[in-house]
């Protein structure tokens, strides 16, 4: 003897409205970031050179440096 047992179907299209919603949320992460590094990068070019050779770097390398060239883990948002 067989048993036939039914569960409920499962929608084979995602949710649009996740999918909106999951977008949005990944585009607004990426502009706060974008302002975050060009706020520090702002605030790098208004030092001096001793005072950037301090830190370890020079003028040319500011981008690098908050895009975490140097150190990976400097780029990253917490």
């Amino acid at each position: 003897m067989t048993t036939i047992s039914q569960s409920p179907a499962q929608p084979s299209t995602p949710n649009l409205w996740g999918g909106l919603v999951r977008w949005i949320g990944i585009w607004a992460h990426a502009v706060v970031a974008y302002w975050e590094r060009r706020a520090a990068i702002k605030a790098l070019l208004e030092r001096n050179d001793r005072e950037l050779r301090d830190i370890g770097i020079v003028r040319s390398q500011i981008e690098a440096a908050v895009g975490g060239v140097f150190n990976p883990e400097m780029g990253r948002m917490r």
